[in-house]
């Protein structure tokens, strides 16, 4: 079995909070979610064209649930999969995206699970 790092990375995507129900989430709360500092978050906007958070009233970003999915998928390609930034673009944008099923397979598992959850409550 294998054991987190010293650096408290997680072992895995399923160590990540599930995301919740709302519309936008503030750079914070990404952070919380992702386990990556808000910094971080800011220097992948710069390298990833997928990651375009809306920006409002004095430039506070505001993100999409398609952009914390998009950073959860770039979190695992840097820090599970060992891609350098570059690598993980290319991955992200090239043939490599279409020739992943993994990420996109771990994605509706997730969303599956949250639905089920939902599903759940509503039953009581």
């Amino acid at each position: 079995m294998l054991e987190p790092t010293d650096k408290g990375e997680d072992n895995g995507p399923g160590d990540l909070p599930p995301i919740p129900g709302k519309r936008y989430f503030t750079i914070g709360e990404v952070s919380e979610l992702c386990s990556v500092k808000p910094h971080v978050l800011r220097y992948w906007e710069q390298e990833f064209p997928q990651l375009k958070p809306v920006k409002r009233r004095g430039n506070r970003r505001y993100y999409q649930r398609h952009d914390v999915l998009m950073v959860r998928q770039i979190r695992n390609l840097l820090y599970e999969q060992g891609f350098t930034i570059g690598g993980a673009r290319l991955q992200l944008s090239g043939e490599g995206a279409k020739n992943d099923l993994s990420q996109t397979h771990q994605i509706l598992r997730q969303m599956r699970a949250e639905l089920e959850d939902v599903l759940q409550l509503l039953r009581r």
